[in-house]
């Protein structure tokens, strides 16, 4: 199912500060955002400077994702991220899964 498309949901920097999203889909049809902060902001979560974490959402609520954002049956999960959640409106992309209850498994290092 996973074409190697990547989406680049954000890449904010602020001074010494860079924040990275992106959005894919495995072979499984798995949703995945990756986030990587940089800087001196990610202090309060590590003293190194960096911060990685990965949110799997799985290929069975796919399409509850896409309806959540606003999207069609039958739309594909990738455009629609990129069309309407990219820059500073990927941050309500992770509100309203926030909100939603749609299992996103969390993991961070």
């Amino acid at each position: 199912m996973s074409n190697g498309r990547q989406v680049q949901l954000r890449q904010e920097r602020d001074g010494p500060d860079s924040r990275f999203l992106w959005a894919y889909l495995d072979d499984q049809g798995n949703l995945h955002t990756d986030g990587q902060d940089l800087g001196p902001k990610t202090t309060p979560v590590g003293d190194d400077g960096e911060y990685d974490w990965f949110k799997t959402i799985r290929a069975e609520d796919v399409p509850k994702v896409v309806t959540l954002l606003g999207g069609s049956t039958g739309d594909d999960v990738l455009d629609l991220l990129e069309a309407r959640y990219t820059g500073e409106a990927s941050g309500e992309l992770e509100k309203r899964l926030r909100e939603s209850d749609i299992k996103v498994e969390f993991y961070s290092c």
